[in-house]
């Protein structure tokens, strides 16, 4: 197993990007400003480069509606806090994407102390077509995961994101934009991936991941990027609607869902690493028409785990031959049960006044495989939630926007608080952030 040093990684990174902006400001000039997307520079030979960011605080309370204590559970703290640098040159076609944060929180809202997030460039072989060679957020995730984080009709991504999306993997990307007759359009995505999410300082387990996404366009292209955004700020002058489709196989998985790698390994006889290998589908669509948005998304996942499997590596490093499921040796539901397998399904909508203040509504639903990690009483083992948000836009377009959202959630029998005790009842979950971006 390789290990790696993230600080030296950082600091060649920090040097490299110093000599960009350096090299830039000597021979490029500011070409426009909008607050909340960015200073954009040109240059000569077309090309072109541009510096945003953005800051997210949000607060979060928890409250258990029957509990031993019925504490109000409190977490305060900079959700996102996000610089991107990006660029192109038309005469060489290649563009390029560099986006940290410092914040060192995922997508998902977990710890993962990875503050990179894209560090890829790009090869235009014709005006449609991109390849990108790097880390980037994959497109065979829920269409939520396409949407910039500073655009969210809510305070936060729904449980579907949480439970089944990788996020960001480094790997082989092409994109193409093609134009089908009649004011429609089709964009594809193919990708080969690690399979193994954020993975730019640790060691590759198991095989590659392949995937794709096919979105159909029938009345053309969204307003202003429209398509990777949330809410209908712009206020789409005609209908705009993008359904897709997606799908992924991970040959060999160590993790949950395809996040971390190697955080779950598993042995053959021969002591060498033996894992299981994990397809997800999905399904979704995005409408905007004069300020009304929705968003519809489904996932399914199912894993295929080898016979070869007879050991298991602890969170120690040693191993065990014991793979327990309700007192019988069973290593295939072991496996399923350390995994996240099952069904889930988002729909959300909201509507934006003229005076920028915006109703939203979301319905999430998940069900969990008879084995899957969806079952864990303390972070799933919940189907249901209901979230109603509000938001005001203080700003025109996403440069500076305040909300709110209240979320019900129902729990399972067997489920539990954050400090892993039982309860009875179900859960309430208060949010309030600050989106300013540059």
């Amino acid at each position: 197993m390789r290990t790696h040093t993230p600080h030296v990684y950082w600091l060649v990174l920090f040097f490299l990007l110093i000599l960009q902006l350096e090299s830039t400001a000597q021979k490029a000039t500011i070409n426009a400003y909008r607050f909340g997307e960015g200073i954009t520079f040109t240059g000569k030979d077309g090309y072109e480069m541009e510096l945003r960011g953005y800051a997210q605080p949000t607060i979060e309370l928890k409250n258990y509606t029957d509990s031993n204590d019925n504490a109000l559970y409190s977490r305060v703290r900079m959700r996102r806090l996000r610089i991107r640098l990006s660029g192109e040159s038309k005469k060489y076609k290649v563009s390029y994407r560099f986006q940290t944060d410092l914040s060192g929180t995922s997508e998902a809202g977990d710890s993962i102390n990875n503050f990179l997030l894209d560090a890829w460039v790009g090869y235009n072989p014709t005006r449609n077509i991109t390849i990108k060679f790097g880390q980037q957020a994959t497109p065979t995730d829920n269409r939520e995961l396409t949407i910039g984080s500073q655009t969210l009709q809510l305070v936060e991504r729904s449980a579907l994101t949480s439970a089944f999306a990788s996020i960001r993997e480094f790997g082989i990307f092409a994109d193409g934009t093609f134009k089908t007759g009649f004011g429609s359009y089709v964009k594809s995505y193919l990708c080969i991936t690690n399979g193994d999410g954020q993975n730019a300082f640790n060691a590759d387990f198991g095989g590659l991941k392949y995937g794709g996404r096919i979105d159909f366009l029938p009345f053309g292209l969204f307003s202003f990027y429209g398509q990777y955004r949330e809410g209908d700020v712009i206020r789409e002058n005609s209908p705009k609607l993008v359904v897709g489709a997606t799908y992924s196989y991970n040959q060999g998985m160590s993790s949950r869902r395809g996040r971390e790698s190697g955080s779950i390994l598993y042995l053959n006889d021969s002591g060498q690493v033996a894992l299981p290998s994990y397809t997800k589908i999905g399904f979704d669509f995005m409408f905007k028409y004069r300020g009304f948005s929705m968003l519809g998304e489904f996932n399914k996942t199912a894993a295929t785990v080898p016979t070869e499997i007879t050991q298991r590596v602890r969170v120690d490093g040693t191993t065990s031959t014991v793979f327990d499921v309700n007192g019988v040796q069973d290593v295939e539901n072991y496996i399923k049960g350390r995994m996240m397998l099952g069904s889930g399904y988002n729909i959300q909508a909201g509507y934006i006044f003229k005076n920028r203040f915006s109703v939203d509504a979301r319905y999430t639903h998940m069900k969990a495989d008879q084995y899957s990690f969806l079952n864990n009483g303390t972070f799933y083992n919940r189907p249901n939630y209901y979230t109603l948000g509000i938001t005001q836009y203080l700003s025109k377009g996403y440069g500076f926007k305040v909300q709110a959202s209240a979320t019900y959630v129902e729990a399972s029998a067997g489920s539990n608080n954050i400090y892993g005790l039982p309860i009875t009842g179900n859960e309430w979950i208060f949010r309030m952030g600050t989106t300013i971006s540059f």
